[in-house]
C-alpha cells in the first residue's frame, strides 16, 4: 500500500521548495488617549507632591520655605539644561546662588530685600560669564538673566506670602487655585475641547478647556479665600479668575520656550509630569498676581 508524499511545491528543475509560513502582520500602534500623558503616574505623583507641601505648610511653614527652594533650584537646573539645547550658557553658580539669596530674602526681608537679591544676581551672572571671555557673552548673560528673572524671581512671591502672620494659609488658597486651573481646563478639555487655543504653540490647549480653568479657579478661589482667609467670597472669585488667566499664559509661555528650543519637556525627574519646570511653569506667574490681590483684598491680620 502506498502513502503520498508530503505536500510541495516544485521548482522548474524537480526540486521541492518548503513552504514558508508567512510573516506577522505587524501590531498596530497604540494611538495616544486624548489626555497626552500616563495619566496613572501623573495622579499618583500630584497626589504624593500635594501631600508632602501640605505637611510642610501646616507642620511648620519654614519646612515650606526650604521644600519650594529645593524645588526651585531643581527647576533652574532644568531651565539651565534647556537652554543649552539653544546655545544658550547660564552661568550656573551665581543663578543657584541667587535662586538661594532671592527665596530667603523675601521670606526674611520682604520685597525691598527681594529688590537687592534679584539686582546682585543680575549683576553675579553679568561679572560670572565675563570672565569666561567675550564670545558669546551678551547672549549667555541674556539667558542667565532670563533664567533668574523667571524662575527665582517669580517665585519669590511665595516667600512675601508665606511670611506673613497668616502666610501658610495664604500659600494654600495660592497653589489650591493653580491646581484648580490645571484641573479644571484638563477636565473640560480632553472631555470637550474642540477649538484650539494657541495651535502653534500648545496643539491641546483648547477654549472649552480654558472655560473649565476659569471655572473651577473662580469656585476654588471663592471658598478657599472665604473659608481658609475669611475674606469676602468676592475677592477670593478675582484671585481665581486672576489665577486662571496667568496660569494659563504660564503654561503658554513655557510651551513657547520648549517649541523654540526643541524639546518636549524640560525634565523627566517627575514621571507622568516631565520635570519640574513643567509643574511650576503655572505657579511662577500666578504667584506675583494672587500675592497683590490678596495683599490689597484680604490683608493680613
Amino acid at each position: 500500500m502506498s502513502t503520498s508524499p508530503p505536500s510541495s511545491s516544485a521548482r522548474p528543475d524537480g526540486d521541492p521548495v518548503a513552504h514558508t509560513p508567512p510573516a506577522p502582520l505587524p501590531t498596530p500602534p497604540t494611538p495616544p488617549t486624548r489626555a497626552g500623558r500616563n495619566l496613572p503616574a501623573a495622579l499618583g505623583v500630584g497626589v504624593g507632591l500635594g501631600a508632602l507641601v501640605v505637611a510642610s505648610l501646616f507642620i511648620r511653614k519654614e519646612g515650606f520655605l526650604v521644600l519650594a527652594t529645593a524645588a526651585i533650584c531643581v527647576a533652574v537646573w532644568e531651565l539651565r539644561s534647556a537652554l543649552a539645547q539653544g546655545r544658550l550658557h547660564v552661568p550656573l553658580v551665581p543663578t543657584l546662588a541667587g535662586a538661594l539669596a532671592m527665596m530667603t530674602a523675601a521670606y526674611v526681608g520682604g520685597g525691598e530685600a527681594l529688590t537687592v537679591s534679584f539686582g546682585l544676581t543680575c549683576v553675579a551672572v553679568l561679572l560670572w560669564r565675563a570672565v569666561d571671555g567675550l564670545q558669546d557673552a551678551l547672549r549667555d548673560i541674556a539667558g542667565g538673566i532670563f533664567a533668574v528673572a523667571y524662575v527665582p524671581f517669580l517665585a519669590s512671591f511665595s516667600s512675601l506670602m508665606l511670611a506673613a502672620p497668616d502666610g501658610a494659609r495664604r500659600i494654600f488658597v495660592f497653589i489650591l487655585v493653580t491646581v484648580c486651573s490645571d484641573v479644571g481646563g484638563y477636565a473640560v478639555g480632553v472631555v470637550a475641547g474642540r477649538h484650539p487655543m494657541a495651535p502653534s504653540v500648545s496643539p491641546k490647549k483648547s477654549w472649552e478647556g480654558f472655560a473649565g480653568s476659569v471655572g473651577a479657579c473662580v469656585l476654588g478661589g471663592a471658598l478657599s479665600v472665604s473659608l481658609a482667609l475669611h475674606g469676602p467670597w468676592w475677592a477670593g472669585a478675582l484671585v481665581g479668575l486672576a489665577a486662571a488667566v496667568m496660569a494659563t499664559v504660564g503654561d503658554l509661555t513655557e510651551s513657547t520656550v520648549k517649541r523654540d528650543l526643541g524639546i518636549k519637556d524640560m525634565g523627566s525627574i517627575l514621571p507622568g509630569h516631565g520635570g519640574l519646570m513643567d509643574r511650576l511653569d503655572s505657579l511662577l506667574l500666578v504667584a506675583p498676581v494672587v500675592w497683590a490681590l490678596l495683599a490689597v483684598f484680604v490683608p493680613s491680620s
